[in-house]
């Protein structure tokens, strides 16, 4: 039987053996190209341009929302520049700028992810929703929360733990689960008094993604979960879902 403290532990191994992530990040230098760049005041074509660079000009990435890029000219002035307009820049060597265009490469090895889900939580019926931080190409950080609807419980359930991508760079990849989490389970009313109850729970599983297109996959999991109750009589829980997620 899983217990707390070994879980903690497993966690922190993965942690650990995990390749270390740079929290001082500098922000990457390139040059203009074209005969110039525009920059808007926002992430999208509805935002306003506001400035132009002009060619020859070097701009900082502070960092990318989907297909736009937040830059800083030597002047100081920041703004969002179009994925399309940065394919025209190059590096301090003369070298283009590449980067994640949304694909397959993308897929591969991204930052983040987002998706929903429909399934099954012990028999009834699930809906959630989960956000994923990439510590690598292979390692990441999960959180999950979602809802489910029975006959005589409904409850809401939240997840925190670790996913391992066994082979990222394949189309069909599958992937292994591991964390803790909490269930809120709230008994329908019958003729007796219902008594709503918070577990801590404990789980382990896996899954497959399948890549569909630009930024978009398709993912299915199983997780085994135990959830730990104040009787001292555990109980054993399966979650089945399928959703579809993206990548950015």
């Amino acid at each position: 039987m899983i217990r707390l403290p070994l879980l903690g532990l497993l966690l922190s191994l993965l942690l650990i053996t995990a390749p270390a992530v740079s929290r001082e990040r500098e922000h990457l230098q390139v040059y203009i190209t074209a005969p110039y760049l525009e920059l808007r005041s926002g992430p999208g074509r509805g935002y306003p341009i506001f400035h132009v660079a002009e060619r020859d000009e070097s701009v900082q990435v502070l960092y990318r929302r989907t297909d736009w890029f937040k830059v800083r000219t030597e002047r100081g002035v920041e703004g969002w520049a179009a994925q399309r307009d940065m394919q025209r820049t190059v590096l301090a060597d003369g070298t283009p700028f590449k980067f994640d265009l949304g694909d397959r490469a993308g897929f591969t090895s991204h930052n983040f992810e987002m998706g929903i889900f429909a399934g099954s939580y012990s028999g009834s019926t699930l809906v959630s929703t989960y956000a994923s931080y990439s510590l690598n190409s292979q390692l990441a950080a999960e959180l999950s929360v979602g809802q489910f609807l029975g006959k005589y419980t409904n409850g809401v359930v939240g997840d925190l733990g670790l996913t391992h991508v066994l082979v990222p760079e394949w189309r069909l990849s599958p992937f292994l689960m591991l964390g803790t989490g909490m269930v809120h389970v709230s008994p329908k009313a019958t003729l007796v008094q219902p008594t709503e109850r918070t577990d801590q729970t404990a789980y382990v599983g896996g899954g497959v993604r399948y890549y569909l297109t630009r930024r978009f996959f398709l993912r299915g999991e199983y997780k085994s979960h135990m959830v730990f109750t104040k009787r001292n009589a555990n109980e054993e829980v399966d979650e089945w879902k399928l959703g579809f997620a993206f990548f950015f």
